[in-house]
């Protein structure tokens, strides 16, 4: 975005003082005392206090409010809904100042990446809003009798959606739009890190028209309660669920219980390849946009990167110098790239990875430590300096702040944790590879299955290689993928079903087939 706004702490103690701080069941903010802290990764400091609900007791009147308008709302012709859909999406171009702020606040990415993230967020709502009037159904012969095959769709009805922290508004609209545009009600669970976003689109879809009741959010940390409370409830009908696969294995486990219909997109372990075809260039374009986005913290983020022998040397130079120009500090800091980790646990994972990986004889190109505070405001870049580069002991966070510098790391051992575990954060660790079948071998070699990126510009070599990757989504030559006009998810233990496109709306369906007399 080219001109961004000047962040005064007026601004942000006004925008604090509006944005409503309690679940919202039945069409209003519940209220009460507020105890849960919303931290600013930015300094580790309180942003503002939530009311930390009672999952169970508040996750049954959301439940029961959903429940309540279920067989209405599943009454109201497309079209309502539909518009009352497209009335968000403007609704969230206009707050569009608001939305960005509390995500930078509240999670620490750049100011810019959050005003992105409000045009990805909305168009989820746009783009449901038009897949609301084209919900599936056929009506034919049957082949081998004088009788109708119809098929119409159903909405599978009160749903369970529960979003992580990462990205805490287009998380919400990708799961809500496509349920509200089939006809379900909801219960929002958003992550306790970062709820003022989701409580602030609760306020956008009222004043869009979303009837009271419709979508029901829940503010509490307490998340294992509400999820237990609900889908031991045989009244709830499916679950959404973005998040690790550790948790989304126990969510499945519990789905069983009332046969759940769900949708599980989960942990992810991208690969990405640099064939010896590929420019170096826009192989090296497409790398940091693809790890370093939305500070290192997706699921979809490049988590390994093997390159072929033949472009080593230049690709990794390429990467480092691209990388330590990346300007560490807060998300609302002028000229900031690279926002603060969401907290110290993150932090500390990090630096438990690289230390790691050096440990095992990885070498530390750019980064590799917390960056000293007067690199931050100051307008400082990642170090390129990579002498005691795991010891933080004389470097740390500003003022509290969970801040850790973009590193490259080189001669990675394959028996590292960064090639074995989700990152999570700004590490680029380089595998050199001869051979690519071995690098398809290698990409292969996880468990996960979410996201993976090919840099080539040999057609038959890339489309053969992108053919054999065990992969829901592959970039060819980009560093994102994601579009709400496409389908979103993964294979093995990345997850089940997809989000956005039209498989999006099937996951909130039911299919009922009728057989008729001609």
């Amino acid at each position: 975005m080219a001109d961004l706004p000047t962040i005064t702490a007026s601004r942000i103690a006004e925008l604090l003082e509006r944005t409503p701080r309690s679940s919202f069941v039945a069409g209003r903010f519940l209220g009460g005392t507020a105890s849960l802290d919303v931290l600013d990764p930015a300094t580790g400091r309180a942003l503002t206090q939530v009311v930390d609900a009672d999952a169970p007791a508040v996750g049954l009147k959301a439940l029961d409010a959903a429940v309540d308008v279920q067989e209405d709302w599943a009454a109201t012709t497309p079209r309502q809904r539909s518009e009352i859909l497209r009335r968000a999406y403007d609704l969230c171009h206009e707050r569009a100042d608001d939305l960005a702020l509390l995500m930078t606040l509240e999670m620490g990415k750049p100011l810019a990446e959050a005003y992105g993230e409000v045009t990805y967020g909305a168009e989820f709502l746009r783009w449901f809003s038009e897949e609301a009037v084209r919900l599936p159904g056929r009506f034919r012969h049957a082949p081998a009798a004088d009788e109708a095959i119809l098929t119409v769709a159903r909405p599978v009805g009160p749903t369970l959606l529960i979003t992580p922290w990462n990205f805490p508004l287009s998380m919400g609209t990708r799961k809500i739009a496509p349920a509200l545009a089939a006809g379900c009600t909801v219960v929002l669970k958003p992550a306790q890190k970062t709820p003022l976003t989701s409580l602030l689109l609760m306020e956008i879809l009222a004043e869009a028209g979303v009837p009271a009741g419709v979508v029901n959010c829940v503010v509490s940390s307490d998340s294992k309660g509400l999820s237990s409370t609900l889908m031991s409830d045989p009244r709830l009908r499916k679950v959404s669920f973005t998040g690790s696969t550790p948790v989304g294995r126990t969510l499945l486990a519990q789905a069983s219980e009332h046969v759940l219909k769900a949708s599980m997109e989960l942990g992810g372990n991208a690969p990405f390849l640099v064939l010896p075809s590929a420019d170096v260039e826009t192989a090296v374009k497409a790398a940091m946009l693809g790890k370093f986005r939305n500070n290192g913290e997706a699921c979809t983020a490049a988590n390994r990167f093997y390159v072929h022998s033949s472009l080593a040397e230049e690709f990794t130079a390429r990467l480092a110098e691209e990388t330590a120009k990346l300007q560490v500090g807060p998300g609302i800091a002028p000229g900031t790239t690279m926002g603060p980790m969401i907290d110290a646990a993150a932090l500390e994972k990090i630096e438990d990875l690289v230390a790691d990986a050096v440990d095992r004889g990885a070498r530390v190109l750019v980064g590799g430590r917390r960056p000293a505070p007067a690199s931050l405001a100051a307008g400082g870049s990642a170090s390129t300096d990579s002498t005691d580069s795991t010891d933080s002991s004389d470097s740390s966070s500003s003022d509290g702040g969970y801040f850790y510098e973009p590193t490259v790391l080189t001669d990675v051992p394959r028996a590292a944790r960064v090639n074995r575990e989700e990152i999570f954060g700004p590490v680029a660790p380089i595998i050199v590879l001869d051979d690519i079948d071995e690098m398809v071998a290698a990409a292969n070699d996880t468990e996960f299955g979410l996201m993976a990126y090919v840099a080539g510009e040999d057609l038959g070599e890339v489309t053969d290689v992108a053919g054999r990757i065990e992969s829901g989504m592959v970039a060819v030559n980009i560093g994102v993928a994601s579009d709400p006009s496409a389908p979103f998810g993964g294979v093995k233990e990345s997850g089940l079903g997809r989000e956005g496109s039209h498989e999006g709306i099937t996951e909130f369906l039911e299919m009922t087939y009728v057989r008729l007399p001609l």
